[in-house]
């Protein structure tokens, strides 16, 4: 039986520059239970950035928390409940600019949020192309996340590195050793546009340790633009790990 609904919104204009890292950096970060998802063997992490448009927190439209940006750096795992394996994401960091997100978010589901001025645009580019940018500002300076992607979608393809990257259903936190936050997110395949350029212009170290710095100074293995849909996210369950 489906848990009932945290969160309901519209997730739009996801960018993705995913790339390859050593799978020890992430040990830290690994939920109790969970194993790396490797894609052709390789641990990936993605920066992501999108819109959130329509949210509602149980049920109810906050004022001035319906619409606005976020950043997150993810990587991905996938738990065995004893009867199937379940493919989900692990934040590391999230940026949003709303304070009250990152107080719900942090103590509900042990996440890892942080309150950040922020803002976006949508450019028209040639060629039937749109550039979808975004940028948070720490320590004084602009940081940037973005791409100019095709205005032509098309469906994911089975098996394909889109369908890895995007179509993760699940998230888990870290609680403790031996406890782990599981909580499901709903939506529809998405739709994605091919990417012609991309943009990563950040403190990296500043945001997530040094240690993650010189994977995220490469060129990424693959860049991502998905146009999002409607999406649920479940209230989370606690799994104790040997129970």
């Amino acid at each position: 039986m489906a848990k009932s609904e945290f969160l309901k919104a519209q997730w739009k204009n996801l960018v993705m520059l995913n790339y390859e890292v050593d799978a020890a950096i992430l040990k830290p970060y690994k939920p109790a239970g969970t194993v790396l998802d490797l894609w052709e063997g390789k641990a990936l992490v993605s920066m992501v950035g999108f819109m959130f448009s329509d949210t509602r927190v149980l049920g109810i439209k906050w004022p001035w928390h319906v619409n606005f940006e976020e950043v997150n750096l993810r990587f991905y795992v996938r738990y065995f409940n004893g009867t199937e394996w379940k493919r989900g994401a692990v934040f590391i960091s999230e940026i949003v600019p709303k304070s009250m997100i990152v107080l719900i978010a942090n103590n509900l589901y042990k996440e890892h949020y942080r309150a950040l001025l922020m803002r976006s645009s949508i450019t028209s580019a040639a060629d039937n192309h749109t550039q979808f940018l975004y940028e948070w500002k720490l320590n004084g300076r602009w940081n940037k996340l973005g791409a100019t992607a095709s205005n032509e979608l098309v469906n994911i393809k089975a098996g394909s590195a889109e369908e890895f990257i995007l179509e993760h259903y699940w998230g888990y936190n870290s609680l403790s050793p031996i406890k782990t936050m599981e909580y499901q997110v709903e939506h529809v395949s998405w739709q994605t546009g091919l990417v012609r350029e991309y943009v990563f212009d950040a403190d990296v170290a500043a945001l997530y340790g040094e240690a993650v710095r010189p994977f995220l100074e490469k060129e990424p293995v693959s860049a991502f633009y998905a146009v999002g849909s409607d999406i649920v996210v479940r209230m989370g369950e606690k799994i104790v790990v040997g129970k």
